[in-house]
This record gives structure tokens, C-alpha cells and sequence, in this order.
């Protein structure tokens, strides 16, 4: 048989290149896989002076205008507030050689990404918010609710919003820091044992009554049972400053729902904390949005062991919110409530706590009664007895100009024990004695 016959030749074939494709295998199983690129964080450029978006957010409107005009932008009056802050940070970040840097509240949104809201809009969108990426979301592990600070960058090509460099600081401290916190569902709650001090001064009775009436703890959970024009708000108010007086150590939010514009203003103006509101005239989701960034964000802190007050205004109106935006499930209580609305309220009401591990969460929150509507006094037979203090305001009391309008006889507090000094305690069960038998008139 020839050496070039076809027959022959085809299984020489056959056997070089079975050899080739085993040299091939073993060369490519010998060879690492190419790994993905891992996400490298973006830096920062250094040595460059801080401007801080929140600093410019805290302007009014005359001062932005001032600074627009400054900067070089013009034509700026039929903008709003957040389109004009959006537009001055937009130039400072293209034309400055300086570094911004930016702080607010973090929302994660359904898709994974998240937004840093601004507590000077009411952590409500706006078009300088602050994107976060899942990547940096998953990789520090971080929360609705936690306050991040870092420094941006503005908007690339296709972009609309200013995006993070990099988190330097979570809730105030570093984000290994951060990491070691314990959920908040996971701290042991106990009865309030240090006690918050109202008085300050000789010049408001008030809270010396509410000192003595229904004392205050941290991580006490209280209803101000109040009929309408009874001083509610303006006591609210003093209780802020005697807080923000007293105690520093204390993160104060005043939170307003349903409220009329000048009172916000007028809280704004006069109390030394962070005052967030969203009026009557906004729609009810907004409401209950505005609502759970406060609780996210008081969680969070309280999680990090600091000291957190709340006062809501008012929890009848939050209740009517969630009311509103609750599907309905068929099943309607008395008033008109729907049985599966009262969840939510009781669930942001029922997160005031001391906590075993450090940190404590106060709410004060005010109820409305004798409104003349069945839905007020259904939403308050449903706090009634969730609280561990009310302090009852009298009406009749108001009608003749007394204030404070506060009925010592019904006003109290659970586990007062653990709040006062064993001498006061004696001396308070004498003076409730006394007034035991008398008219809240007399």
C-alpha cells in the first residue's frame, strides 16, 4: 500500500489533531480565568478649599439671589429655590477649583440605587439630591435613614444628578465604625430611667408643671391629649427649647404635619432644633413620607447609642394620612377608619424606647379630642393606652386665659419611680393628695 494513499493518510490526520486539541485543553486549563474588574471608588482631588451644599440649601431666597447673581448666573427669578440651589452648584462645580462636598439622609429607592435627601427641603426630592450607587450601598452595608457625608462630583454626560466620590462619615462616625451597630429591632427595650428636665427659668410655669405633673424620661413614649385652641403648640414649643437648653447632648426634631405654613415658620424661627413640616396643603403621601424619613432616621441614630427626641404634631393628622392612603381592605371601624390604617401610626408611635445597649428614642406626640369628629376620637381611643405618659390639657382652663391648661389630676406617668428623686417623689405624692379631690378650676 502506498505511504500517500488516501486510506492511510485520514487516520494520520485524525491522530494530529486529536493531539493538537489535547495540547490546546491543557494549555487553556493551565491558564488563569481573567477576573471582572473590581469597582475602584472614585478620589477625590486634594488640597482644594470645602464648599458645602448644605450651607448654600440654608440660604433664603434674597441671599441666593445675591449669590446667583455673584456667581454669574442671571435671569434666576422664575426659578424655584431647589432649581436655583441646582443651578449655583452646578457652576460652582464646573468653573471652581474648589471641592463640594455633600450631607443628607439616605432613601433607597425599590431599583437598589439610593438618594441623600436634604432635611432643608423636608427630605422630600429635589434636583441637587445626591445619587448613591448599589455598589456603594451593598459595600458599606448602609440604611435608609443614615445620615452620609462625603464629597460629589457633578453630573457626567447623560447624568442628572450629582453623584458621591466617596462616604466619609455614616451617622458621624467612619463607615468601619458603622458596621458594628446593632439593628435597631434587635436592642432591648426598658422603661425611661434618666430623666429630661424641662424647667429652665422662672419665666415659663409651664414646664414646671410639667415637670412636677408628668415627667419626662428618655425613650418615654407620651400623648399630649389636647382640645383644639388649648396652648398645644406653643407648649410643644417650649418644650423644644427647654430640651435644646438643657440637654445638648439630645438630637431634637420637631416634626409638623398637617399644620398650617406660619406656624412652620414660626417654629423654624424660634426653635433652636431641626424643625421639619409638610402643610396642610400637601397631599397625604407626602406626609407619610416626610414621616417615615424622620422615624429611618431617628432609628438609625438611636442604633449608634445617641439620645433622640421627636415631637410630633400631631399623630390624629399622621393617623387621617395613613387613612387616606390605606387600600382598602373591606373591614372600616367606627369613624371611617379602615382597620388596617392604624398600623403604620402605631408602628412609628411604638418605636419610642430606652434601650439596654445605649441610646434611647423619645416621642411626644399631641392627640386631638372634642374636634366634633368621630375620627379624632376613634384615633385617640386607639393611642390611648399605648403611651407611658400623657399630660391631659384642659379646656376650660383655656376658655378663661389660664396656661398652662394642664388637668394635674389626669396627667401622669408611668414608672414615675425611676425619674424622681426619692425625696421629690415623696413630696409629689403629697401635693397629688391635695389636689386629688378638686376641680381642675380650683
Amino acid at each position: 500500500m502506498k505511504a500517500d494513499d488516501p486510506q492511510t493518510e485520514a487516520p494520520k490526520q485524525q491522530r494530529y489533531r486529536r493531539k493538537r486539541e489535547h495540547h490546546k485543553r491543557e494549555h487553556q486549563e493551565k491558564q488563569p480565568e481573567p477576573q471582572a474588574p473590581v469597582p475602584v471608588e472614585e478620589q477625590p482631588p486634594e488640597n482644594r478649599e470645602i464648599i458645602k451644599i448644605a450651607d448654600i440649601q440654608r440660604m433664603n431666597i434674597d441671599q441666593l439671589n445675591q449669590f446667583a447673581h455673584h456667581i454669574g448666573l442671571e435671569h434666576t427669578g422664575s426659578l424655584t429655590k431647589p432649581q436655583m440651589v441646582f443651578e449655583v452648584v452646578k457652576v460652582l462645580a464646573t468653573d471652581s477649583q474648589d471641592l463640594l462636598y455633600g450631607e443628607g439622609v439616605l432613601e433607597v429607592l425599590p431599583d437598589g440605587f439610593g438618594f441623600l435627601r436634604s432635611p432643608n427641603y423636608n427630605y422630600l426630592p429635589s434636583p441637587e439630591d445626591i445619587y448613591i450607587s448599589p455598589a456603594q450601598i451593598r459595600r458599606y452595608d448602609i440604611k435608609k435613614g443614615d445620615t452620609i457625608t462625603g464629597p460629589i462630583r457633578p453630573p457626567k454626560e447623560k447624568e442628572k444628578y450629582f453623584a458621591l466620590y466617596k462616604i466619609d462619615t455614616i451617622n458621624g462616625v467612619s463607615p468601619e465604625q458603622a458596621r458594628e451597630r446593632i439593628f435597631f429591632e434587635n436592642l432591648t427595650p426598658l422603661f425611661p430611667q434618666e430623666r429630661l428636665v424641662m424647667e429652665s427659668g422662672k419665666e415659663n410655669l409651664s414646664l414646671r408643671v410639667l415637670d412636677l405633673a408628668a415627667p419626662v424620661g428618655k425613650g418615654q413614649r407620651g400623648l399630649i391629649v389636647a382640645p383644639p385652641r388649648t396652648g398645644k403648640t406653643v407648649l410643644l414649643q417650649s418644650i423644644a427649647n427647654a430640651i435644646a437648653a438643657n440637654h445638648e447632648e439630645v438630637k431634637l426634631i420637631v416634626l409638623l404635619i398637617d399644620e398650617r405654613p406660619e406656624e412652620v415658620t414660626d417654629m423654624q424661627r424660634n426653635v433652636k432644633g431641626e424643625v421639619i413640616a409638610s402643610t396642610f396643603d400637601e397631599p397625604p403621601e407626602r406626609h407619610i413620607q416626610v414621616v417615615e424619613m424622620v422615624l429611618e432616621k431617628a432609628r438609625r441614630l438611636v442604633e449608634h447609642g445617641k439620645d433622640v427626641v421627636i415631637l410630633l404634631d400631631s399623630i390624629t393628622r399622621l393617623a387621617r394620612a395613613y387613612n387616606t392612603c390605606q387600600p382598602h381592605s373591606g373591614k372600616i371601624l367606627s369613624g371611617g377608619i379602615d382597620a388596617n390604617a392604624m398600623h403604620k401610626p402605631k408602628r412609628f408611635f411604638g418605636a419610642a424606647r430606652n434601650v439596654e445597649q445605649g441610646g434611647s428614642l423619645t416621642i411626644i406626640a399631641t392627640a386631638l379630642i372634642e374636634t366634633g369628629s368621630r375620627m379624632d376620637e376613634v384615633i385617640f381611643e386607639e393611642f390611648k393606652g399605648t403611651g407611658n405618659m400623657e399630660l391631659v390639657l384642659d379646656r376650660r382652663l383655656s376658655d378663661r386665659r389660664v396656661y398652662p391648661a394642664i388637668d394635674l389630676i389626669k396627667s401622669g406617668t408611668r414608672k414615675e419611680e425611676l425619674l424622681y428623686h426619692p425625696n421629690e417623689l415623696e413630696k409629689v405624692y403629697i401635693m397629688r393628695q391635695a389636689v386629688s379631690d378638686l376641680n381642675p378650676l380650683d
